[in-house]
C-alpha cells in the first residue's frame, strides 16, 4: 500500500541548486506527472551502498512526498538509511553533479555516490 506524506516530514531535502537541477531536467527530459523522483538506496559500490536518484513511477511499498513541489518517491525500508539527507547540485569546475550530504554515513567513497551507514 503506498502512502502520501506532507513535506514536512519528508525524510530528505533539496538544496536550492538541487532544486533548480531537477525542474529543469524534468522539463528537458518531458517527464509525465506520473513520475516522480525516486530517491533511494541499492546495495554495491566501493564503500557498501549506492544512492538511487532518477525519475521513475511510483510502486508497491513507496511513500510519496511533495519536497519543494517536486513528487518524491522512496521505498520505506531506505528511509532509515536516509533520514535528515540533503541533496545538493554542484556545477563548479572540480566537479558537477547531485551530491548527498546524509548524517548517517559513517564512511562514504571518494565519488561521494556510494557510502556505509
Amino acid at each position: 500500500m503506498s502512502t502520501t506524506v506532507d513535506t514536512a516530514f519528508a525524510p530528505v531535502t533539496f538544496s536550492e541548486g538541487a532544486t533548480k537541477e531537477l525542474y529543469k531536467l524534468k522539463d528537458q527530459q518531458e517527464i509525465g506527472e506520473d513520475y516522480g523522483l525516486r530517491v533511494g538506496v541499492e546495495g554495491g559500490g566501493c564503500a557498501g551502498m549506492n544512492y538511487v536518484l532518477g525519475f521513475d513511477q511510483k510502486k508497491d511499498g513507496d511513500q510519496e512526498y511533495f519536497i519543494e513541489g517536486i513528487k518524491v518517491f522512496m521505498n520505506k525500508a531506505h528511509q532509515m538509511y536516509l533520514m535528515g539527507m540533503m541533496i545538493d547540485w554542484q556545477d563548479g569546475l572540480n566537479s558537477r553533479g547531485f551530491t548527498f550530504v546524509n548524517p548517517n554515513a559513517t564512511s562514504t567513497c571518494g565519488c561521494g555516490t556510494s557510502f556505509s551507514a
